[in-house]
């Protein structure tokens, strides 16, 4: 059995403030959604990711894979939104199997009601706190992070 590669003491503060940061400003986002839209974090973003979709509508798996969440997970969430009037279902036209979601015209007013004050603090709690060099930086260390978790 080989030896654990332990981090040192630079990966360990990379990987601390990684941890600390996104936790905090998880919590936060989750504090203002839920106060200010009645929403949680991912139905909030299941409803950008619909509103950015051709015709407000994906297919389940596709829109999984986008909120980075499992198909139960991403079923119970809908399921939530649906009760609420903010999402709709269907069968999909080409394979009885798939399920396509739908942005309501309640979710899309719900939307534009919840996201001036989510980008609000979302700019407060990490955009403007940057510069560009390292929103840059941010942005190609995550993104490298990604596509290596999704096997790209």
């Amino acid at each position: 059995m080989t030896e654990p590669r332990w981090l040192d003491a630079d990966e360990m503060a990379a990987w601390n403030a990684f941890v600390e940061a996104g936790n905090l400003v998880n919590r936060r986002i989750e504090q203002q959604l839920r106060e200010q839209a009645g929403l949680s974090h991912p139905q909030y973003e299941i409803l950008v990711r619909l509103s950015a979709a051709p015709e407000g509508e994906i297919r389940m798996s596709e829109l999984a894979q986008l909120v980075v969440t499992s198909k139960s997970g991403l079923t119970y969430q809908v399921t939530q939104l649906e009760k609420a009037g903010l999402v709709g279902r269907r069968t999909c036209e080409t394979d009885d199997r798939g399920v396509i979601a739908r942005l309501t015209e309640a979710g899309r007013h719900k939307l534009e009601e919840a996201a001036p004050g989510h980008v609000e603090l979302v700019r407060e709690h990490l955009i403007d706190v940057l510069d560009r060099d390292q929103l840059r930086a941010l942005t190609d260390a995550l993104g490298v992070v990604s596509r290596k978790l999704r096997g790209s």
